[in-house]
């Protein structure tokens, strides 16, 4: 005859490189090492003496079933919570193995299984040095019962949509991603794990107050087949209204508004209300935000949302110590300056020191406006290693700029000055320009991207200062991009992706053939982003002494195959590589003579991004150079 299951309604619930990374190569590894003959035998030593040590248990219990549902019944039979109470007289013991195949029938009932055949058995053993009795519990589990139709409806707003000549695309959404289609086997954890998902997708958009009215599972256990009934209310549709911030003291709560970017008078988007609470979070203003929907609110149209926050202090110093293949141990300080007297502005000054290059920088930027631009303004003076030549430089930029969720573009005016010094080397410039930059973002993941693509353009035009005028163009593009190769598929596991990373670079600055550009507008590439193999910024132009200078003209290439690492029948959070870059640089364009790198190496999935390590041999340099950076940028 039928079984009957009735649910109640559910209530709706970059960065620096540290010194420590070279260790965190070196860890997983430790966890992949097999136990040591010495520590297995400690293992036993000290498990024997425990079991000699404790009171002896009531009784042994035996579940003989196939494996899974043994290993099931093990963990949860009620049967098993007695085993540690030795004092157990015969009549209780009866009493529990009477309950016992009550209790199992129902746990079998949960996996699907409505017809079981059970033996429950005892046996004395008082000879036996574990127990005084053995309990052996026997399950035929028969037929596991399969999914004959799920009946999936809605009431509230969506269903009158769902009603007329246009269907609810939520609605046919739930019913698409239904986890239990008809000949699914049915347990009662896949069944609670359904309903709860269709609940999240109406929930995710316009619906935030959905919940589940009415679930019924009619289990046949003659004909082993199940009927599924779950009546979702959407509640009323909701849409954005204003932003109302609690915790602000510091800071002007309409910079928030304006930092959020919250769309109001939009469909309430789950979606959404996360990228505002990120753009909050990550802005530096504050420590930890948090943000829901009122849905108390009166008028669900205009539902207001709740910003609870927790200010950052005013100013803060931070200190870094970290280390690179292309530049060796760096060292950094950062202050940050939320709300720069008189102005109002936020400044982020930077002091770094490494191997090559000596920079100290301040940049300023306005609160957004309500399109998101913001005006800023910066300053930087260099001491660095280009080509041959050490360079003193200093560069001053004021624009503004928007960032979006996948876009960021900038316009700016620049001030440029370069003295290098060395032997032949160039004279001191000065130059003005006005430029655009333009950066898409397309990828799945922002920190550890596997698909998708980015593209990024800059263009500026300007004239030289010193040591005359002469005007000048420069030109530069970047793209990535992954094309999937297949899955890679293991026996009993979801299978991961392969696939091929391409990367492309280009650069050109015009201007006739004596003008002094200065050299901090002009290319050089080699090193851990650009051509493995070589040295940070080796490839360039050269004059008739080989002396390396920066040239007018960048070409760079790479092609990388990204496959996951599987270690006894799993996978890991390792990835291999294989790659080959190819560079360029030049002071004409058909003088570009490509430097090829090859090579292989590792990526490890960490919680702040992918750690790599490369190792390379450059071909017309004919060295190996080891290659560490932490994170993606683009």
């Amino acid at each position: 005859m039928p079984c009957l299951l009735h649910t109640a309604a559910p209530a709706r619930g970059s960065a620096l490189l540290l010194i420590s990374l070279l260790a965190l190569l070196a860890l997983p590894g430790c966890g992949l090492l097999p136990a040591t003959p010495a520590n297995n035998a400690q293992a036993g030593s000290e498990e024997g003496a425990s079991a000699t040590s404790d009171t002896q248990a009531a009784f042994t219990l035996e579940v003989r079933a196939p494996q899974d549902i043994a290993d099931y019944l093990a963990r949860h039979l009620e049967l098993q919570r007695f085993q540690s109470l030795p004092g157990l007289t015969a009549n209780e013991l009866s009493r529990l193995l009477g309950a016992a195949d009550a209790n199992a029938r129902e746990l079998l009932a949960t996996l699907g299984y409505f017809s079981p055949t059970l033996t429950v058995e005892m046996t004395e053993t008082p000879g036996s040095s574990h127990a005084p009795r053995a309990i052996a519990v026997t399950v035929e589990p028969g037929p596991q019962t399969q999914i004959r139709q799920a009946h999936i409806t809605f009431s509230g707003p969506v269903a009158e949509t769902t009603q007329g000549a246009d269907t609810d695309q939520q609605a046919d959404q739930v019913r698409r991603a239904w986890s239990l289609p008809p000949g699914q086997p049915f347990s009662q954890s896949a069944w609670d794990g359904a309903k709860a998902q269709g609940l999240r997708t109406l929930q995710s958009q316009r619906y935030p107050a959905a919940q589940i009215a009415y679930s019924r599972a009619e289990v046949d256990a003659d004909t082993h087949l199940a009927d599924l009934s779950v009546t979702y209310d959407s509640g009323p549709a909701y849409r954005f209204g204003p932003l109302r911030v609690q915790g602000s003291q510091r800071y002007d709560s309409d910079g928030a508004r304006r930092l959020a970017r919250l769309p109001t008078g939009a469909d309430y988007s789950e979606a959404q209300l996360l990228d505002a609470q990120q753009r909050l979070a990550s802005s530096g203003y504050y420590d930890a935000v948090f943000l829901t929907l009122d849905t108390e609110a009166s008028d669900p149209q205009a539902a207001a949302v709740l910003a609870q926050v927790r200010e950052a202090p005013l100013q803060k110093w931070v200190f870094g110590l970290g280390l690179s293949t292309d530049s060796g141990v760096r060292w950094g300080t950062d202050h940050i300056h939320n709300r720069l007297p008189l102005v109002g502005w936020r400044a982020v000054s930077k002091l770094a020191l490494d191997r090559k290059t000596k920079l100290i920088s301040t940049e300023w930027t306005d609160l957004p406006d309500d399109g998101g631009w913001r005006w800023f303004g910066g300053a930087q003076a260099q001491r660095e290693t280009t080509g041959s030549y050490q360079v003193n430089s200093a560069r001053l930029r004021a624009g503004r700029g928007q960032s979006t969720e996948r876009i960021d573009r900038n316009y700016y005016l620049q001030y440029d000055y370069a003295n290098s010094q060395g032997l032949q080397a160039p004279p001191s410039s000065t130059a003005l320009s006005m430029n655009y930059s333009w950066t898409g973002r397309y990828f799945d993941h922002p920190n550890a991207p596997s698909t998708g693509h980015g593209l990024a353009w800059e263009l500026g035009a300007g004239t030289t200062l010193r040591p005359q005028r002469d005007p000048f163009v420069r030109a530069m593009v970047r793209w990535l991009g992954f094309v999937p190769l297949g899955k890679v598929a293991l026996d009993g596991g979801l299978p991961r992706g392969s696939r091929l990373a391409l990367r492309a670079e280009g650069g050109v600055v015009l201007a006739r053939d004596a003008a002094q550009v200065p050299v901090t507008q002009l290319f050089l590439t080699g090193g851990d982003t650009t051509v493995r193999g070589y040295a940070y910024r080796e490839i360039g132009a050269r004059t008739d002494n080989n002396l390396l200078y920066g040239g007018r003209y960048l070409a760079v290439a790479s092609a990388e195959w990204q496959r996951p690492i599987a270690l006894r029948g799993n996978f890991t959070d390792w990835e291999s590589t294989l790659f080959t870059d190819v560079g360029a640089v030049s002071d004409q364009l058909g003088a570009l003579h490509p430097r090829v790198g090859v090579g292989a190496g590792l990526r490890w999935r960490s919680p702040v991004g992918p750690l790599q390590a490369d190792l390379a041999y450059g071909v017309q340099a004919k060295r190996l150079r080891l290659h560490l950076r932490l994170g993606f940028t683009f």
